[in-house]
């Protein structure tokens, strides 16, 4: 086994959210390709209860690898599949070409932006990767320069490529994951390059 690939299994093992189910649902959709980077996120939120999602991004020489794994608790009054009322689980993983990625973006944010040495003064990141299968439409009443003007000139809006978000923060993660996070961009941004040449 590779050190990439043992490298991402480890992260996997680490995160501790269901190793096995995650690994084999991540293997399923390497099809023999190498691994050239990882990025594996564990999101925990709280409502009325605990629940947990967690995040395999693996980028192959062709490929980008998105899994997602998420709890579903009973609920009650609903029959479960197994007989003690365990927890279930949803494993989710989709392969995209690089050449079909059209757009990765980096959000970055910084406390402190006159005093901005590198990147450990960043306090969060939000990676978006688009490929065209969903966009975001944000529309908002479109106006003139003239303050006194009451005419309708319609919307005006921005349409953002939003298939893939993942925001990592300092204060849910780390400092070691928000620059692990610019890191796949980076590796990612640099792959689909390549493909767009």
């Amino acid at each position: 086994m590779s050190a990439a690939l043992e490298s991402l299994r480890a992260d996997i093992e680490r995160a501790g959210y269901y190793p096995q189910l995650v690994t084999d649902g991540v293997w399923g959709m390497l099809a023999d390709e190498p691994v050239v980077d990882h990025l594996v996120h564990h999101e925990a939120t709280f409502d009325s209860e605990l629940r947990r999602h967690l995040s395999v991004l693996v980028l192959t020489p062709t490929r980008l690898i998105f899994g997602h794994t998420d709890d579903h608790p009973p609920v009650d009054g609903e029959p479960t599949p197994t007989t003690h009322g365990a927890t279930s689980a949803t494993t989710t993983a989709e392969a995209v070409g690089l050449r079909q990625v059209r757009s990765v973006v980096l959000s970055r944010v910084v406390e402190d932006a006159p005093r901005y040495v590198d990147d450990s003064s960043v306090r969060e990141v939000v990676l978006t990767i688009g490929w065209g299968t969903m966009s975001r439409i944000d529309l908002e009443p479109a106006a003139c320069e003239d303050p006194e003007c009451e005419a309708d000139h319609g919307y005006t809006g921005s349409l953002t490529a939003d298939d893939f978000v993942l925001r990592v923060s300092e204060a849910a993660e780390g400092q070691a994951m928000v620059r692990r996070a610019q890191e796949f961009a980076a590796s990612v941004s640099a792959a689909v390059a390549r493909f767009s040449a």
